[in-house]
């Protein structure tokens, strides 16, 4: 454990951003299993939707520096294809 004040600021801070960057992660990993959900349902409605939410939360990811925005832009064309597919 710091001694030093500041350091011990920062600690708690590494904390809190730590559980904030786990949660957005977590979530953009569910929005991407939600897609891949309905996809395999064959369901095409919910596909298009879901593949909305993902969008948003893999730009929001790319904003907040969590992820690369070649990630992003790899997940987007992956799952954009895969829903297309579908007929």
């Amino acid at each position: 454990m710091p001694n030093i004040k500041s350091q011990k600021k920062r600690a708690v801070t590494n904390l809190k951003r730590n559980a904030a960057v786990s949660s957005e992660k977590s979530a953009l990993k569910t929005a991407i299993k939600n897609v891949r959900k309905a996809i395999e349902a064959g369901d095409k409605a919910a596909a298009t939707s879901a593949l909305n939410v993902a969008y948003a939360k893999l730009d929001t990811a790319v904003s907040k520096g969590i992820h690369h925005a070649n990630y992003a832009k790899r997940q987007k064309s992956r799952l954009s294809q895969a829903v297309n597919a579908l007929n």
